[in-house]
């Protein structure tokens, strides 16, 4: 199969109408998306992706309205927030209707619905007369694609289109929150913080972002969005001591000169080489640039990537969650296993 990049909505369209699959541009990361009520269509989802069946996905709708057929008995909590974020990098987990298959909520009785924000995957929705099933469009447990090329690096010639939008101006993916009786609850972090999410709930929310398997939301599993490179978390400085002896990069924020200090390495020929997210030190732009910066450090042929952890206020603890859950350690007999993050 040939795959085509391009900003044709109707040619995406058209595809998607036949039952094929296309990679769509979102505010967070780009999806593959597929006719989310034709269990074929989930079906070759599942199939490009590489992707486990008891792992759910998320329908994509054109407006808060448009959820209505597929979801019930909706908690006033969820039409708050959804009347604070939607468009925008917000799902949410609520009790599904009939009209929606199993395969698409892996046999949960409850979907995950969002209304993406970005422009051009807007106007395709409302081309449409169904919603898109639409997870991360990369092989599964790999980084997730925030451009174009990204994604015709990983699912080239598995899919006939990809509709370009540019570069995803998020860079991680959608805050989850669900909703058991009274309780809301984060079941993965994003851009929409907890602070922001009790702001308009009124109320404290629960953190239950793990699942060591059949989890109720996408992104929950322990081990996820992994680069091939070993890639460990924590304080520069225990790690640079660690793993001296490997070609290394070092991932943080701040200038090169405080990465390297911080990392407690000198400025000789053994200095291990430094790429910065955000010289200002900006959170937003480090996680519009984790993704693409993990997929650069992966194909530039490193032996170990040393990540700092962020601090966790805002979209920074989405960060730390991602690179957490890209953690594992190079495998060398006799080596100590990586420190406790701090």
């Amino acid at each position: 199969m040939i795959t085509e990049t391009g900003s044709d909505i109707n040619r995406a369209a058209s595809l998607l109408q036949q039952g094929q699959l296309v990679a769509i541009p979102t505010e967070t990361v780009y999806g593959l998306a597929g006719n989310a009520l034709r269990d074929d269509a989930v079906l070759s989802i599942y199939r490009a992706k590489e992707r486990p069946h008891f792992n759910p996905l998320i329908i994509h709708l054109p407006s808060w309205e448009a959820v209505a057929p597929y979801v019930a008995g909706v908690p006033e909590a969820a039409h708050a927030l959804a009347r604070a974020f939607m468009p925008g990098p917000l799902t949410l987990l609520l009790p599904r209707t009939p009209l929606v298959p199993d395969l698409v909520t892996a046999g949960s009785p409850k979907v995950a619905v969002r209304v993406p924000g970005h422009p051009l995957t807007h106007r395709l929705l409302q081309a449409l007369d169904f919603p898109l099933a639409a997870p991360s469009a990369n092989r599964f447990g790999y980084v997730s694609p925030v451009t174009a090329a990204h994604v015709a690096e990983g699912l080239g010639g598995r899919i006939p289109y990809i509709l370009d939008g540019g570069p995803c101006e998020v860079g991680v993916e959608s805050t989850i929150v669900d909703f058991e009786g009274d309780a809301v609850i984060i079941r993965r972090t994003g851009k929409i913080s907890a602070a922001q999410i009790e702001s308009v709930c009124g109320r404290p929310v629960l953190m239950q972002t793990s699942a060591d398997d059949h989890p109720v939301a996408p992104g929950m599993l322990k081990s996820h969005y992994a680069t091939t490179t070993p890639l460990v978390v924590g304080s520069l400085a225990v790690l640079n001591r660690r793993y001296g002896h490997l070609n290394r990069l070092l991932i943080g924020w701040g200038s090169r000169e405080e990465l390297l200090a911080q990392a407690g390495a000198d400025y000789n020929d053994g200095a291990p080489d430094v790429l910065t997210l955000s010289p200002s030190r900006s959170i937003d732009e480090v996680a519009r640039r984790l993704f693409a910066a993990m997929r650069d450090a992966d194909a530039a042929g490193y032996e170990v990537i040393l990540a700092q952890r962020f601090p966790d206020a805002g979209i920074g603890q989405a960060v730390n969650d991602r690179l957490q859950r890209a953690q594992h350690a190079p495998e060398e007999p006799g080596s100590p296993e990586a420190g406790e993050v701090k």
